[in-house]
């Protein structure tokens, strides 16, 4: 086949397959036009998903009539001027292909008008046919009405999902954009209904707020961090509000919405042992940074970036989400409906008090813990543990001054009751104690490896061939956590060295090294050698900790206590599961009608 030119039409259209793979990327290049035009309010209507129709129609600048046909052409843009500028990247859109694509690909129709002009102009662009620009009467601003997209490239039409998905894409692509520029109101409608509606707000948090929902505002922890040129300030949410999916964890930089796997992986990192590894913390953050330290241009739809020290981006991101949530209370609320009628439900009555009697109901009694004589459960040693907590680790978080509880009860062997100053903490102790066994083991890891015991003969665990090759990839790990193991034989293991810590809380080398190389063995332990020392930790700190059912004495109780203020983090335990939920005072006369 000859070398031959491409005819515009064609180069149009394979542009267009770079930069509008939906409707929700023309939607995207439309409304980050009004973004850069200054605009105050930007309006999109979708119909049939944005195939039939998608327009948008702003209050901005508006396009001199003269200026029309350039506005359709390929490779013409008011944005840049010279290759420097490419280096200082400040608006939204730059490429200057964006309705050349789009019209080649469907019937673009554009009208505009300046403030200063007394009558506006209009353009239609529909594959290589262009009609106007001809004078119109319109209000100042732009509005452009996209029809029949991929009419001329029908193939395209086949990959798009359901006019419902679509019109969702849009309406999130949009709420993106919304969340980036506070200032500019926003209105999505479709099918004759508003789909989101935001007014313009003067204030980020504010924005944020109104697509979040009112009902988080109480979830949500201000960060604000200025460093080495780069300023932070975003809304983090409380643990609690986790979700399954991402939606509720968006980036933004210098006013555009950004994806970045390094930087994600920066706030999942901040919120490691505080969330279930399954869900994605709720987390709206925006940068700012000189132009010239970041590259936009190397991706089309201009959503990747490149940054210059993403090293420092990363540290500034991870650290001041960490320090924000070491400063907050994170223990979570025991919710009770606060309907009258449903409190007034929960009220005992005359004769339910006949029934039972005015001291409590036809359960298991439950009374105040006791000291019990002896030893606390399978060797717990609480002053060792207390005096690695009272010697923080150089760089860690700031520790939260939270107010002393103070012991009440233990409740069916795993819970215990204690009060505060604010109300009633219900913790689970085997979490708590989870938690604090973590810590300890990082600590002394972070400072070397761990201290061991010498075997005076090795103990023998049987593995399998999957086991055995999970020996020689966590060699270094071992090293680390003060484990001493080699083969014998091509079916066992000797254990010729194991953690005094561990040993001390009564951990069994056999199970533990049998679930650690099959973990290894199978691909579940990660391949990054901090995730997976991580992870390890998780292992022998649920393994050491006091079990649900293990009774403690009143000075046990006491010390896990005095350790939970100490501790960092120990609201949750290591894998994200809330240790103590709190009751208010407030919460409490509410219940009881005092209030």
């Amino acid at each position: 086949m000859p070398i031959r030119t491409l005819p515009p039409l064609l180069i149009n259209q394979i542009a267009a397959g770079e930069v509008v793979e939906r409707p929700a990327n023309v939607a995207k290049e439309l409304v980050e036009n009004s973004i850069d035009a200054g605009a105050s309010r930007i309006e999109v209507l979708v119909e049939s998903g944005g195939c039939d129709r998608l327009r948008v129609s702003d209050d901005g600048c508006g396009i001199p009539f003269d200026e029309l046909h350039l506005a359709v052409a390929a490779h013409a843009t008011s944005k840049i001027d010279a290759l420097e500028d490419l280096d200082r990247i400040a608006s939204m859109g730059f490429r200057g292909e964006a309705l050349a694509s789009i019209g080649a690909v469907s019937r673009l129709h554009l009208a505009s008008r300046t403030a200063s002009s007394e009558a506006g102009g209009s353009i239609t662009i529909e594959g290589e046919l262009v009609e106007g620009p001809v004078p119109i009467g319109c209000p100042p601003g732009t509005t452009v009405d996209v029809q029949q997209l991929f009419a001329r490239t029908p193939a395209r039409r086949k990959f798009l999902k359901s006019e419902g998905a679509e019109t969702r894409r849009i309406r999130e692509t949009v709420q993106r954009l919304a969340l980036s520029h506070p200032g500019i109101a926003f209105t999505v409608a479709s099918g004759g209904r508003i789909l989101m509606e935001l007014a313009a707000r003067s204030e980020p948090a504010e924005r944020v707020i109104d697509v979040l929902g009112k009902e988080l505002r109480p979830e949500l922890l201000e960060v604000e961090v200025e460093r080495d040129g780069v300023s932070l300030w975003g809304l983090v949410g409380r643990p609690s509000i986790a979700r399954p999916t991402s939606r509720h964890l968006q980036l933004f930089l210098n006013g555009r919405p950004i994806v970045d796997r390094s930087l994600v992986h920066a706030i999942r990192e901040a919120y490691r042992g505080l969330i279930d590894p399954g869900r994605t913390p709720t987390a709206i953050m925006y940068l700012d940074i000189d132009p010239a330290r970041v590259d936009v241009n190397v991706h089309p739809t201009k959503s990747e970036v490149r940054f210059r020290d993403d090293r420092l981006i990363y540290s500034v991101l991870r650290h001041a989400i960490m320090d924000r949530l070491a400063a907050a209370d994170l223990t979570p609320a025991l919710r009770i409906d606060d309907d009258p009628a449903s409190r007034a439900a929960l009220l005992p009555s005359r004769g339910v008090e006949r029934a039972f009697g005015a001291g409590g109901g036809p359960g298991r009694e439950q009374r105040p813990w006791t000291p019990v004589p002896g030893q606390g459960p399978r060797g717990f040693d609480a002053n060792e543990a207390r005096m690695e907590m009272e010697t923080p680790v150089p760089g860690s978080p700031p520790l939260l001054a939270t107010t002393p509880a103070v012991p009440v009860m233990q409740v069916h062997g795993s819970y215990i009751v204690a009060e505060d100053e604010d109300g009633v903490l219900i913790i689970d102790q085997h979490a708590l104690h989870e938690r604090i066994m973590f810590r300890t083991l990082l600590d002394r890891v972070t400072r070397g490896t761990l201290d061991s015991q010498r075997m005076l003969s090795p103990i023998v665990v049987d593995v399998d061939a999957l086991q055995m090759e999970g020996l020689e990839r966590v060699g270094p790990l071992l090293v680390k956590l003060g484990i001493e193991a080699e083969p014998l034989g091509l079916h066992a293991v000797g254990i010729h060295a194991f953690p005094v810590l561990l040993l001390e809380r009564r951990v069994d080398p056999v199970e533990f090294m049998g679930e650690l190389l099959a973990k290894a063995g199978t691909g579940a332990l990660p391949p990054d050698e901090e995730t997976a020392l991580q992870e390890t930790l998780d292992m022998m700190s649920c393994r050491a900790a006091v079990k649900a059912g293990d009774h403690l004495n009143e000075t046990e109780m006491a010390d896990l206590l005095r350790q939970r203020d100490l501790v960092e983090r120990s609201s949750r335990c290591p894998h994200g599961r809330p240790t103590t939920l709190r009751l208010s005072i407030e919460d409490l006369e509410k219940q009881f009608g005092r209030r």
